[in-house]
């Protein structure tokens, strides 16, 4: 029997990106239906239309608050909405710059799994990627790949996180993916992503595709 598509709300806001471009990535992954959305948009939705995802994956940069106060009529009340994350049991994707928002807000720190998030950053790095978890659901079979990339050199991810990715790049962080559990929800967090010269990578569109399935609990 064919399972449904997932559905999956793709946040953005913050930074920002090659709109054609991406929405072509999303638009090639098999039984993933992409809904990709301003922050706005998504914090002004009915609950209903939230609780519909399977999966909601954040591609955003926004750096203050979240607040709930001095924002205009169509911006909703995002700090409230993003405060429900992990109650619903919903898939969380934590992708590439995503885990470095909302930086003073504890609830986001818990998420991502990291307690500092002090960063550099280098554009256009050509690194190689290891899989280091060959058991887990989205990374099993995967041998490890050279990417061209945006780099973060920052720490590790909290103890309690699962790593699946790692590279010994001089000014990369050590870990590239990994997964958590906040409250009911799977969480996946890949730094990777910056431009479609990482998009264009197929390794990079299996860990993206497998990492919103594995989200989903399809696999």
């Amino acid at each position: 029997m064919t399972q449904k598509p997932i559905q999956m709300a793709v946040v953005t806001g913050g930074h920002s990106f090659n709109v054609i471009e991406f929405h072509r990535l999303f638009r090639q992954l098999e039984n993933i239906e992409v809904y990709i959305q301003h922050m706005d948009d998504f914090a002004s939705s009915s609950a209903e239309i939230r609780h519909s995802y399977d999966v909601i994956l954040f591609y955003t940069m926004l750096l203050d608050g979240p607040t709930d106060d001095g924002h205009p009529w169509y911006a909703g009340k995002p700090k409230s909405v993003l405060e429900e994350l992990g109650q619903t049991g919903q898939g969380i994707f934590m992708l590439h710059h995503s885990i470095l928002a909302y930086r003073e807000w504890p609830i986001w720190s818990q998420i991502v799994g990291f307690s500092d998030l002090t960063h550099d950053v280098t554009m256009a790095q050509t690194l190689f990627v290891e899989v280091e978890d060959h058991e887990h659901p989205i990374t099993s079979g995967v041998s490890g790949w050279d990417m061209v990339d945006e780099t973060y050199k920052m720490c590790d991810p909290e103890p309690d996180s699962q790593i699946l990715l790692t590279t010994k790049h001089p000014t990369s962080m050590r870990v590239l993916a990994w997964t958590r559990q906040y409250k009911n929800s799977r969480v996946f967090c890949y730094q990777s992503g910056h431009d479609n010269r990482t998009w264009d990578n197929p390794n990079f569109i299996t860990m993206l595709w497998r990492g919103i399935e594995w989200c989903a609990r399809r696999i």
